[in-house]
């Protein structure tokens, strides 16, 4: 198998950690789609925010996304990613999408233990957890339709790549 494999999920359900350590366990490339932004931009996320707005990261986000997509590579997305369908239909058609499922207190929990210094800024203006909460609301059934594979990310990151294997192989031999 060398089909990229995409992650998606909102912000906190380790799609980089995985993302890295399945691209280890399978000999791929990995990369995370915002550090990449940031790279060629030069910008953190909350500064082409700030820049451009939202519409206008996401439509970077869309870029990045096919720039990056090549055979034998990880692609650990923004957690919007699945908000443009164009981008749905472009991981489903160019490889497995694998839906990285937490809580939402799993996730503020984890986001509040590890506060980011390029934290994204808010989506709602809300406090964390209510934001989680919608944010999940609004995309839960977008994840869902852009995943071959939903995959519980509430576990220990190496029982999570155990399983995304696990699914990888069922999925190759049917």
């Amino acid at each position: 198998m060398t089909q990229p494999l995409f992650l998606v999920g909102p912000r906190g359900c380790g799609k980089t950690t995985v993302g890295q350590g399945l691209a280890a366990s399978l000999g791929f490339h990995f990369v995370d789609t915002d550090r990449w932004l940031l790279e060629q931009s030069g910008a953190t996320v909350a500064e082409i925010v700030e820049q451009e707005g939202w519409p206008g990261f996401r439509a970077r986000e869309s870029q990045a996304l096919q720039a990056v997509t090549q055979p034998a590579t990880v692609v650990a997305t923004g957690g919007g990613m699945v908000l443009a369908e164009a981008n749905r239909v472009f991981m489903r058609n160019h490889g497995a999408v694998i839906y990285l499922q937490v809580p939402a207190e799993t996730l503020a929990e984890r986001l509040m233990a590890s506060p980011e210094e390029d934290q994204r800024p808010t989506l709602t203006g809300k406090p964390m957890v209510e934001e989680i909460e919608d944010v999940l609301a609004q995309r839960e059934a977008l994840y869902q339709a852009a995943a071959h594979h939903v995959i519980d990310a509430s576990l220990p990151v190496e029982l999570i790549i155990a399983r995304i294997l696990e699914v990888l192989r069922l999925a190759r031999a049917s």
